[in-house]
């Protein structure tokens, strides 16, 4: 079995509306100094597959097809 965690985020001069709301907010609640907030998604995803070099190619493929809008989104596929 190989898990995998597969990181996406916006890409740099996608506009954020969700990072800028989460920014202000941590700054009504006291956290000063904060500069920049932008959100993203995590996926901890399990494969039943002893290839690691299958199971990352699957996952890109994952990304591609389903769990990233490539055209703004940026993802990384890290195997743990």
């Amino acid at each position: 079995m190989i898990k995998a965690r597969v990181t996406v985020t916006l890409k740099n001069g996608v506009l954020d509306p969700q990072g800028k709301a989460i920014e202000g907010a941590l700054g009504t609640l006291g956290f000063s100094g904060v500069g920049a907030v932008r959100q993203g998604k995590v996926f901890d995803i399990e494969l039943e597959s002893a290839d690691r070099a299958k199971a990352e190619a699957e996952l890109k493929s994952m990304c591609e097809k389903l769990l990233a809008n490539t055209v703004i989104e940026n993802y990384s596929v890290t195997l743990i």
